[in-house]
């Protein structure tokens, strides 16, 4: 087996599922490129008999013709006949592993599962019928599907209504790697890199594992950025189009969502998403909204003491984020680009947001360095915008604690300590007194400062600032 970075509670709920007495159907989910793929062949690599992944935008007869082949690869025997429908096709697969499973736990696997679907080709019918009929009897045998089209295997699967209505044994959201996942995963592949480098390339490509496998070793994180970002061959100069358009059918609408919320960092609610991409209110927008979630491009946070009609969604996908302000419209390309716009203004704007979005991210993590992870807590946003003669004010993450509490987070990023201006204090003192005044909360409030290296001047005001937070918070992986 390679070696699996984190995933500890994936590994251990598929080693659980390796020594179950029963048939097992298991749901994968999430976005492209996140490592489903691996995790599934690495962990069942001895019970794995049978994988077969769809073709996107094929025909049923392609599909079929391609699954033919598998199985005769698979079975090693000669080329088989092409199956005539998907019916046929789960005949000759039950064929295949009834003498298999007759004393050992086997695994089948369907990678990208929903391209299989092709328009009225019956697949979906057909794999019920496989399941409900003969494989859910089945006690040595787990069938896995996976797709990145996230949406689609909840609809379709996980809740589907039909023939599959609660046969799903289990289920599992795969994830981006976190910060501290990350550096481990870079540190197996023999790349040494400190902390706030790592960090600046999570800025940039999340904790997606195949983005991240294109960096070299003895590369500084600007010459990653500039090989794999601002070159025609690099992975994510072109990667934006291909990552939309591979996950959702109409990925126009969903794109368009996305540059409005990259457009707008404070976050939207879903009217104002209607408004200024103009679509219709209704069913399509909810499924909009919740296909960009459940594919972690997007999130909704439930503002302070509200409920969740009132969410506010924010763009919280590092590279999209990256891509529209940085690679889309860049007239420079190639070697130096990197370091050419982190002088610019532009650079500390979506340091600042993107540093802030990786924080909220890791509030476990944040939770952790406080000293209150056992405590239970729910973490939200707050905005007050202001009517004439009124103070605003906004705080991006707030940790609400049952002990009576609040942790009000302010997260700056710099490339050195970070120091509190006389006006930043003022303005830290104003956003806790508008922040009491029009919520009238009793509880504690302890003003939070994440940064990457500390405060300079801490000392200068520490009736403030009540807890601080360096980005080595963010690196811990319990």
């Amino acid at each position: 087996m390679e070696n699996i970075i984190g995933r500890e509670d994936e590994l251990a709920l598929l080693s659980k599922i390796e020594k179950s007495e029963d048939a097992e159907l298991i749901a994968v989910y999430g976005r492209r490129r996140v490592g489903k793929t691996f995790l599934i062949r690495n962990a069942f690599k001895k019970q794995l008999v049978f994988e077969f992944s769809g073709i996107h935008h094929a025909s049923l007869v392609q599909q079929l013709e391609n699954f033919s082949d598998t199985l005769s690869k698979a079975s090693g025997s000669l080329p088989l006949a092409k199956p005539a429908s998907w019916i046929q096709a789960f005949k000759m697969l039950t064929d295949y592993l009834t003498p298999l499973i007759k004393k050992q736990k086997k695994v089948v696997f369907f990678d990208e599962f929903p391209w299989i679907n092709t328009p009225r080709s019956g697949f979906l019918p057909a794999f019920e019928n496989f399941w409900n009929i003969w494989a859910s009897k089945q006690k040595n045998l787990v069938v896995v599907i996976c797709g990145s089209a996230a949406s689609w295997m909840i609809q379709k699967v996980i809740n589907n209504r039909g023939g599959l209505h609660n046969r799903v044994t289990r289920k599992i959201r795969l994830l981006p790697f976190t910060v501290g996942e990350t550096a481990v995963f870079l540190t197996s592949r023999k790349i040494k890199l400190d902390k706030y480098q790592v960090l600046q390339l999570y800025m940039v490509m999340g904790g997606i594992p195949q983005y991240l496998k294109e960096i070299e070793k003895g590369e500084s994180a600007t010459q990653a950025i500039d090989r794999i970002c601002f070159t025609k061959d690099g992975l994510l100069y072109e990667e934006f189009k291909n990552l939309y358009h591979s996950l959702f059918d109409n990925a126009r609408y969903h794109i368009d969502v996305i540059r409005v919320l990259a457009r707008n960092k404070t976050g939207l609610t879903r009217g104002e998403i209607i408004e200024k991409c103009k679509l219709t209110s209704g069913g399509g927008v909810t499924q909009l909204l919740e296909e960009l979630t459940e594919s972690g491009f997007i999130t909704p946070y439930i503002p302070f003491d509200r409920s969740v009609k009132e969410s506010i969604y924010k763009m919280t996908d590092e590279y999209s984020l990256f891509y529209i302000k940085f690679i889309e419209n860049s007239k420079s390309i190639g070697q130096g680009s990197w370091i050419r716009f982190s002088a610019g203004v532009s650079w500390k704007s979506w340091s600042g947001y993107a540093f802030e979005s990786i924080c909220m991210k890791h509030t476990p993590q944040l939770k952790k360095a406080l000293g209150i992870e056992n405590v239970y807590s729910e973490t939200s946003i707050w905005h007050h915008k202001p009517k004439k003669g009124e103070q605003g004010a906004q705080i991006d993450l707030l940790i609400d604690r049952q002990d009576q509490c609040i942790n009000i987070c302010e997260m700056k990023f710099s490339v050195n300590e970070f120091e509190i201006t006389k006006g930043y204090a003022k303005e830290l003192e104003s956003k806790l007194n508008v922040f009491r005044d029009r919520t009238k909360t009793r509880k504690t409030l302890f003003l939070t400062l994440v940064t990457t290296y500390g405060i300079r001047n801490s000392n200068s005001y520490t009736g403030l600032v009540q807890n601080e937070i360096t980005m080595d918070a963010l690196f811990s992986n319990h």
